[in-house]
């Protein structure tokens, strides 16, 4: 074996495949993982901080970024903490791991966007303060982007001048996940189990079917001058509109006449969930107004709703 042989033996091996899969891979799932519970964070905010200007509330607005945003951290944060695990022991047995190209290029690449992140935070509020619109939930919106961009800077700023990995990183690691499991599951008393999700969603396709039935029972009246009979009254094969029937069950909903010459009727419908608890409400002093939801406020069971026709506003139309 000559001397050029050793020596490829001995030199250290930098830039693999593997230890750039693994660089990126922890670089990504951190950017993830850290807009994951800024976005969590912001909807904790916005549920017990509304903004008082915005005076209609719609459940989803709440309900769908943080199944997102937990969704990932779920999925995403575990990956990043086991990958920066793996990482450390490849550091511990190969020191030359930590100076390869790579990883010095993604980690200030990463002290650069959180420098940023940083200086645009505090611009951001000095700017807002001089303009006066100062309020509690900009405050801890502001302040929740600054912690997680420092506690990143600081980290990887440490970990970047040193020779071999930080103990402790172990404890900043179970710190971070504690963190991250209380957030995680503390979402679940705001949206609710996937139980009472999944329940919620059928109870909202009931109260969309029964606000569809509506409508076509005043257009109904509205060409022909009288109420339908039944649902099936409402089938148009030229429009294709055909009357929905209850998701659960398949069997049509609940339609009564409740006085034809007045155009009262009333439309049923099981519920399983009180719509108080379907509907994501945030912890307001003020009122919110929706009225889409106020009109078909519904308890558990069997729940009716009584309309009545408005002659003047919605008059028959003329032949």
């Amino acid at each position: 074996m000559d001397n050029n042989t050793i020596n490829q033996d001995i030199a250290p091996k930098r830039n693999l495949p593997r230890d750039v899969f693994l660089h990126l891979l922890a670089i990504v799932t951190l950017y993830w993982s850290a807009v994951s519970f800024i976005t969590l964070c912001w909807q904790y905010i916005n549920y017990w901080f509304p903004d008082v200007l915005n005076r209609y509330y719609y459940s989803e607005g709440f309900s769908g970024p943080i199944r997102f945003a937990v969704s990932s951290l779920i999925i995403v944060f575990p990956v990043f903490l086991l990958v920066s695990w793996f990482l450390n022991k490849i550091y511990t047995k190969e020191s030359q791991v930590r100076e390869s190209k790579i990883r010095k290029w993604l980690i200030y690449l990463t002290l650069f966007i959180a420098a940023l992140v940083i200086i645009g935070d505090l611009i951001f509020v000095i700017n807002t303060f001089l303009g006066g619109e100062i309020t509690v939930r900009f405050i801890l919106k502001a302040l929740s982007v600054l912690v997680v961009a420092v506690i990143v800077f600081w980290y990887y700023l440490d970990d970047v001048r040193r020779d071999y990995p930080s103990k402790l990183s172990r404890y900043f690691a179970i710190a971070t996940g504690a963190i991250v499991l209380i957030s995680v599951v503390g979402s679940f008393f705001i949206i609710g189990s996937p139980m009472n999700a999944r329940l919620a969603q059928i109870d909202n396709q009931k109260t969309n079917d029964l606000q569809n039935i509506q409508y076509q029972i005043v257009n109904y009246w509205q060409r022909k001058g009288q109420l339908p009979k039944i649902l099936s009254d409402l089938n148009d094969p030229i429009s294709g509109y055909i009357s929905p029937n209850d998701p659960e069950t398949s069997n049509s909903y609940e339609y009564n006449i409740k006085d034809s010459s007045n155009l009262v009727f009333e439309l049923c419908a099981e519920f399983n969930l009180d719509s108080s608890e379907s509907q994501i409400t945030p912890k307001a002093v003020y009122p919110i107004y929706d009225g889409v939801s106020q009109n078909w406020e519904h308890g558990i069971g069997r729940v009716c709703f009584e309309r009545k026709i408005d002659k003047q506003l919605y008059p028959p139309l003329q032949k």
